[in-house]
């Protein structure tokens, strides 16, 4: 009985906000888990016929998104309509922010009818989007009504690429100090075009920046190893 006590407490104190003193509702809960996977991400999840936003992501929302936010339970929410999710998404992609959509895994009516009627909706991550991702059923422009404007949601994000790189120093036949072999592939997902090169370049890394700067790629993904040259030309690339 001891050990049952123990874990009943345990059980408490997970669920407890420790700085409110109020248990956590099963749906935060589930957000609370959600969140541990996805923290770089504005997590936008699925409840009935409306997304919501949790905590800090309920913030920016409402500041990206001009949409209102009040404390719910323990956290701070606001909310949007299903069928302007993605006006709201290309929103806050244009903003720079990565947007993961988490969708129910079943349906009312399905859920009514089974054994676990009274039990939380099971929820997934089904999309992440960021600027150069922005594709999938999430953000089609399947029903425009009279509410939605077709440059609102049209003109904030553009086509662009996915550019990736990488770079190797080692064993090259006579060459200079900093010169190095560099292998990049930009893809654009939205055309499904892809470019792919590998060059030898100087110190200066002229030719790493005449190709980025020619393909003007909206993100960048880099190897956790990379020369100071060539990370101070994608820094001063960046920054502009």
């Amino acid at each position: 009985s001891l050990k049952s006590h123990e874990n009943t407490q345990n059980a408490l104190d997970t669920n407890l906000n420790k700085r409110t003193k109020s248990i956590y509702t099963p749906l935060e809960l589930q957000f609370i888990e959600m969140k541990k996977q996805y923290k770089d991400a504005v997590l936008c999840v699925e409840c009935g016929y409306k997304y919501r936003f949790f905590g800090e992501d309920a913030e920016i929302a409402a500041r990206e998104l001009n949409i209102y936010c009040h404390l719910d339970h323990n956290f701070m929410t606001a909310s949007i309509p299903s069928h302007r999710l993605f006006v709201h998404v290309r929103r806050l992609v244009a903003k720079g922010h990565k947007v993961g959509v988490i969708k129910q895994m079943e349906t009312a009516a399905l859920k009514a009818a089974g054994e676990n009627k009274s039990s939380l909706f099971s929820r997934k991550l089904t999309a992440l989007y960021t600027k150069s991702t922005l594709i999938g059923e999430d953000i089609l422009f399947k029903q425009l009504d009279d509410s939605v404007d077709v440059e609102e949601v049209t003109t904030d994000v553009p086509d662009n690429y996915l550019l990736c790189c990488c770079e190797n120093g080692e064993n090259l036949r006579g060459r200079k100090k900093g010169d190095i072999v560099i292998g990049i592939m930009a893809i654009q997902p939205t055309t499904g075009e892809v470019i792919f090169d590998c060059f030898r370049d100087s110190a200066s890394r002229s030719e790493l920046e005449s190709r980025v700067l020619r393909l003007q790629p909206v993100e960048i993904i880099l190897p956790s190893r990379l020369s100071d040259q060539s990370e101070k030309l994608i820094s001063s690339i960046t920054s502009m």
